[in-house]
């Protein structure tokens, strides 16, 4: 800035200068500075950089040599050896945590509509007084990874009982990992057949309504069980939705001004260049991008019509949290009731995946999840 005869005139440098230093300052995460990481953007829970730290996942992610591109065998050994470390993590997360008295906890095995065995884990506040609402939980590992037994899922049905509700957690079979080999839609399949046993069984396990809800890849197929319950004339089944931080888009090589959290916490617990390896393990041959129930992103306003009331939670330092957004603006053009939430300085799946360390956070995630059960 120089002044000549007591008027100011911007230097067309000093001008620049000035826009990148605003810009730097004003936009968030990797949009304000690319070279940002977990343990130095300003916005994240310290606790939760805390807890990462010693496992090496507070910074940028280390490279990865499978690709999109590469050999399907090469996709499926990288998610057995992801799968593997990541129960690993997320069990030391939950592993000294005191267990939740008075709970029952059961498993019912049925058949599926392909002829296979599915695992059902039941948990439920003992000596319950009248019928609950019922969480049917589809639990995250973007489809291809991770089980319902897994130690953090097994805590989070325990902790939503505690909170009053009735939790069936179903076992679908995964694109990869220990319950792989079995690309969409042998998942779906599987979990519209644990939702019609708990629809026929709700005398016999004391339920009110049923609530779809997972997060990530489970909220991916919470909202394409609501999808596809509309096609095939069951909504009957569905009082509602509750989706976490759900994993939908299915295309991160392609570029979306609508998704600017793809940028602006990529490589935030969730790498955007590796993470379409997952979609490619559950999609092997590329033909259902298109597709609402492998994708419910690409589900159009009249697809969504008539749904019932749906929550969409997210992460505000999550890459997927736009994804979430787009979805309940779209909810809304189609006048599904419902409503949004954004968890402020957590990271994907936060909530769920870290309750100890961010208990207080956890609870309200809880409390709400109970609260939009009890409304409807």
């Amino acid at each position: 800035m120089r002044i000549e005869n007591g008027n100011s005139e911007l230097n067309p440098r000093g001008e620049e200068m000035a826009q990148a230093q605003i810009n730097e300052l004003s936009l968030p995460g990797r949009l304000g500075d690319p070279n940002r990481t977990l343990k130095t953007d300003p916005r994240v829970d310290p606790r939760l950089v805390a807890a990462l730290a010693p496992f090496g996942m507070d910074g940028a992610p280390p490279a990865v040599a499978v690709g999109v591109d590469s050999p399907i065998k090469a996709k499926l050994d990288y998610l057995a050896a992801t799968e593997a470390a990541m129960q690993s993590i997320f069990s030391s997360f939950v592993a000294d945590m005191p267990p939740l008295p008075n709970i029952e906890r059961r498993t019912e095995t049925i058949r599926g509509q392909d002829g296979n065995e599915i695992t059902l884990y039941i948990h439920q506040p003992q000596n319950a007084k009248g019928p609950l609402p019922c969480v049917y939980h589809t639990h995250g590992g973007g489809m291809v990874m991770l089980t319902a037994a897994d130690a953090g899922f097994r805590r989070w049905r325990d902790e939503l009982a505690k909170a009053g509700l009735v939790v069936v957690g179903v076992e679908f079979r995964n694109g990869g990992g220990k319950l792989g080999n079995h690309p969409f839609p042998a998942g779906l399949n599987d979990c519209m057949s644990g939702l019609q046993w708990t629809f026929d069984n709700k005398d016999k396990l004391g339920i009110s309504r049923i609530i779809l809800s997972g997060e990530s890849g489970g909220g991916n197929l919470a909202l394409a069980i609501a999808l596809r319950a509309k096609r095939e004339g069951k909504l009957n089944q569905v009082t509602g939705v509750y989706a976490l931080c759900p994993y939908i888009y299915g295309a991160w090589g392609q570029p979306s001004k609508e998704l600017v959290s793809l940028v602006e916490n990529d490589g935030y617990l969730i790498d955007v260049e590796t993470v379409p390896v997952l979609a490619a393990a559950y999609d092997p041959e590329g033909k259902h991008g298109a597709n609402p129930l492998a994708w419910p992103y690409r589900a159009t306003v009249e697809e969504l019509r008539g749904l019932p009331p749906h929550v969409i939670s997210v992460n505000e330092l999550d890459p997927l949290r736009d994804e979430g957004l787009v979805y309940h603006r779209r909810l809304r053009t189609a006048a599904v009731p419902g409503y949004s939430r954004t968890v402020n300085g957590t990271i994907h799946a936060a909530d769920v995946l870290f309750p100890k360390v961010i208990r207080e956070v956890s609870d309200a995630t809880i409390r709400d999840m109970k609260g939009f059960a009890d409304s409807l």
